[in-house]
């Protein structure tokens, strides 16, 4: 018969696991709903995506949330640590709740409406942060060491499928009405708020100590200089197709890693640091987090590559309404959410007993395979092979993510968890802001070389006057990737202000607004750029499975140490 403060204790991690796996799908259910809810967002609020200038508000709508995400986890990890892990916790779920309801009521249109979106989310993204930096440390505290890794698996698995399951959700929402994107975040945040304040207790040691201000300041400034200057970088700038020469992101660039090489020294020195510098000497830390840096950002760009795939050419080509592409690209990718959800418990699940190294390993190297068989696909791909690679890139990130997250947070000190949760939801939003950087630049590098000259041709082809043509195929490589992701013929877009359509045959005008032209003129470029992605995919997928070889051996799996000494004849007298 279990003692009465067993079944409570056991009661106690199941409500903790219920109420985190509720906060961290929220929590990155909202880093990707809005990426297919950004048309009908653009619609509402009466912004033209493709002008001049709009592409910075676009950039920041998707880059804003990962940006405050990566910096602010640490740091509210860290005052997790002191302060108590659910004191920080319920608090990011109050901020989180009340940032999506201002959301929802935008009362302004164009650039003002997109600022008050870019400016909300933020702070919902520091909401989002308190809950993701001190979810995996409640966990650890509340349940034994046997059972760590299922729980962590099925948090982890819960962030992973919101990212996903947000690309079907922005779609269907956002077909209803666009503020629905963010309505749906007040009811279950309201009631989970409430629930939280009500059961959570913080059950951990506390670090005590003080707030490091310089190593705060220096990590939160270098590390946003950083990311703004990959968004800054994506636009184009001068002559060129991307903004890397430009003098304001080469500044950003090397002041960004100038601070973070001073946070390095300030925290070498601090007598209370923000991080624990101590614990890249653990080596299942360290590799940990290299490996699950590498394959975020594999998976990031990734996810941004297969939708703009799907929609810019895969679904128009198959006959779908350039309108619709959003909403059908979130249902084509329902593969690959599937295998999170299939992988992810039964790995945290198997960690548990034989141990984090061979699971993540063969995760990481799984992973690595499904891109090189992407890059084999032609652009017009059978579906079932296409999902088949997807599922099989699901599983394999459910294989690595549950038993690499037990593995980094089960080798970390308990007064520590708050600040070492936060460190490794830093290099794994890092990861994906950073992500989205590096593809699209390989993309735009690939489109760039013969893009404009096959726009070009294409539309003089179809009798399109030389000047008119000149000036559509001088698009940014950039714009084009982005109509295609926002469900926008460009070609009808850019055509008809200028009366150019009026002026062409009935045929010419069919061919140009219709379904294939634009798909069938991109498909040679954009297949160039895939080949560069996907292989760059690979590699860093080959890079994580050596880092997390190099974790070190298995420790004694928990559950098995335990059910050994269970069957362990008793030596007693």
């Amino acid at each position: 018969m279990s003692h009465p403060s067993q079944a409570l204790g056991d009661r106690y991690k199941w409500t903790a696991l219920t109420n985190t796996t509720a906060a961290v799908f929220m929590s990155a259910l909202d880093g990707s709903i809005v990426l297919i809810a950004l048309p009908a967002i653009f619609r509402g609020i009466h912004l033209d995506p493709l002008a001049p200038g709009n592409i910075a508000y676009l950039l920041w709508m998707i880059m804003g949330y990962r940006l405050v995400q990566a910096v602010l986890v640490v740091t509210v990890g860290r005052l997790g640590d002191m302060y108590g892990r659910v004191r920080i916790y319920n608090s990011g779920f109050a901020v989180f709740t009340f940032a999506s309801i201002l959301l929802s009521f935008d009362p302004y249109d164009g650039g003002h409406g997109a600022m008050w979106l870019i400016g909300w989310r933020v702070l919902q993204a520091v909401g989002g942060s308190m809950l993701t930096a001190n979810s995996a440390a409640i966990l650890v505290d509340a349940f034994p060491k046997e059972q760590r890794g299922f729980a962590l698996g099925i948090n982890q698995v819960a962030a992973l499928a919101g990212m996903f399951i947000g690309l079907v959700a922005g779609g269907l929402l956002a077909a209803w009405d666009w503020r629905a994107v963010f309505w749906v975040n007040v009811p279950v945040g309201v009631f989970f708020t409430l629930w939280a304040y009500r059961t959570l207790r913080d059950t951990g040691k506390r670090g005590g100590g003080r707030v490091d201000w310089w190593g705060n300041i220096t990590f939160a400034v270098g590390l946003s200089a950083v990311l703004i200057a990959v968004t800054f970088g994506l636009q184009p700038y001068g002559g060129h197709t991307m903004g890397w020469t430009n003098p304001l992101v080469v500044a950003l660039v090397v002041g960004g890693l100038a601070l973070l090489t001073a946070f390095v020294v300030i925290e070498r020195r601090a007598t209370s640091p923000m991080i624990q510098l101590g614990l890249f000497r653990l080596r299942a830390f360290t590799f940990g987090n290299l490996a699950g840096l590498a394959i975020s950002i594999g998976r990031g760009g990734m996810q941004f590559v297969l939708i703009i795939w799907l929609q810019g050419i895969w679904l128009p080509l198959h006959g779908y309404d350039y309108s619709d592409t959003p909403l059908w690209a979130g249902i084509f990718m329902l593969p690959l959410t599937a295998g999170f959800l299939a992988a992810g418990p039964v790995s945290g699940y198997l960690s548990d007993r034989i141990g984090s190294r061979g699971l993540a390993t063969g995760g990481a190297l799984l992973f690595g395979a499904s891109f090189l068989g992407l890059m084999l696909l032609p652009i017009d791909f059978s579906y079932w092979i296409f999902a088949l690679l997807i599922a099989l890139n699901g599983i394999a990130s459910g294989m690595f993510a549950s038993p690499n997250s037990s593995s980094i947070m089960g080798s970390v000190p308990d007064e520590l968890r708050g600040v070492a949760s936060g460190m490794r939801a830093t290099f794994q939003n890092s990861g994906t802001a950073v992500s989205i950087g590096v593809f699209f630049s390989l993309m735009i590098a690939g489109l760039a070389s013969s893009l404009p000259h096959t726009l070009t041709s294409g539309l003089r082809q179809q009798g399109v006057p030389a000047h008119v043509a000149a000036q559509v195929g001088g698009l940014p490589p950039v714009s084009s990737l982005f109509a295609a992701q926002l469900g926008v013929n460009p070609v009808q877009h850019l055509l008809e202000p200028t009366g150019t359509l009026a002026r062409l045959t009935a045929a010419q005008r069919q061919t140009l607004t219709g379904h294939e032209f634009f798909p069938d003129l991109i498909s040679g470029p954009f297949h160039s750029g895939l080949v560069i992605v996907f292989a760059f995919g690979a590699v860093l997928a080959f890079l994580a499975a050596v880092a997390s070889m190099l974790r070190g051996a298995n420790p004694a799996a928990p559950g098995r140490e335990r059910r050994k000494r269970e069957h362990q004849p008793s030596t007693a007298p």
